[in-house]
């Protein structure tokens, strides 16, 4: 249960981190995603050797580059989005796209599935719809790329042997697109220690640490219990972004939160508890 919740808190910490540092520090965010993605590929890499799975470098170039594009479209998009808002955008595509594909390739839901489906895309429309209150388009379209992307690459690494390593792997590999796009946007580069050490943290600790905690306790979870607990993750960033970064709960924010939330509770959750739940992944 420790466990658990600390990978949790991680995940929740990734949006908070990026959101202080883009925030509130000039680092340039193409910058933060390469330290973020290097400091990662370091940590996992370490853990990956500790657990003796550094013989061959595992993963695969196009879950990188998926990786790669859930890293670049999370941390732009971040340039503006509260943390609440991102991890809410970002939580609600990685669910909707995972859930869309299993229907695609022939998962059967139930009427009750059915709607909650639908609901959780009415709920990530409605935050998006333009008003008062809404997040800035541009910025709200990148996090549901970046939700999108992230759930991709976790549809492909589903059932893997050796997570930790192929975690690793792939982090690796993303860090040369990420190095690439500074290099492209190296009139923008500003480096800022504080932001070093966010990004640092993000990709470290709440990226690499957390994956491999989640990892571990994930095969003593049920699918369905591991994805209920997920819900919990874009409750911690607006609670964090409340407390640490001072951002307001919009009437907007809390009305989607409930519809995204309740529509992929309905789904993950079938009535019929003999029959197999959705197979989930982590954000």
């Amino acid at each position: 249960m420790l466990a658990t919740c600390l990978a949790l808190v991680a995940f929740a910490g990734n949006s908070l981190l990026s959101r202080l540092a883009l925030a509130n520090t000039s680092i340039d965010a193409a910058t933060f995603v390469s330290v973020r993605l290097l400091s990662g590929a370091i940590l996992l890499g370490v853990l990956a050797n500790v657990r003796g799975a550094h013989k061959a470098l595992k993963g695969s170039w196009a879950s990188a580059f998926a990786l790669y594009v859930y890293a670049v479209a999370f941390t732009f998009a971040y340039l503006q989005l509260p943390a609440g808002t991102g991890a809410l955008l970002l939580f609600g595509a990685v669910q909707v796209t995972m859930i869309t594909t299993a229907v695609v390739r022939g998962e059967r839901l139930s009427a009750r599935q059915r709607g909650g489906l639908l609901l959780a895309y009415v709920g990530l429309i409605g935050l998006v719809l333009p008003g008062v209150s809404s997040p800035p388009i541009t910025s709200a379209l990148l996090m549901l790329c970046a939700g999108i992307a992230w759930g991709v690459y976790s549809l492909r690494g589903r059932g893997v042997e050796d997570p930790t390593a192929v975690t690793a792997g792939n982090f690796m590999r993303a860090v040369p697109f990420a190095l690439l796009t500074s290099a492209v946007l190296w009139r923008d580069q500003s480096i800022d220690s504080n932001g070093i050490g966010y990004a640092v943290a993000s990709g470290a600790i709440t990226s690499g640490v957390g994956y491999a905690v989640w990892y571990s306790v994930l095969p003593s979870l049920q699918a369905t219990t591991a994805a209920t607990l997920q819900l919990t993750v874009p409750v911690l960033a607006a609670l964090g972004g409340v407390a640490l970064l001072r951002e307001p709960v919009t009437m907007r924010l809390a009305v989607a939160s409930a519809v995204i939330l309740g529509g992929v509770l309905l789904v993950v959750t079938p009535r019929d508890a003999s029959r197999p739940a959705l197979d989930q992944d982590v954000e």
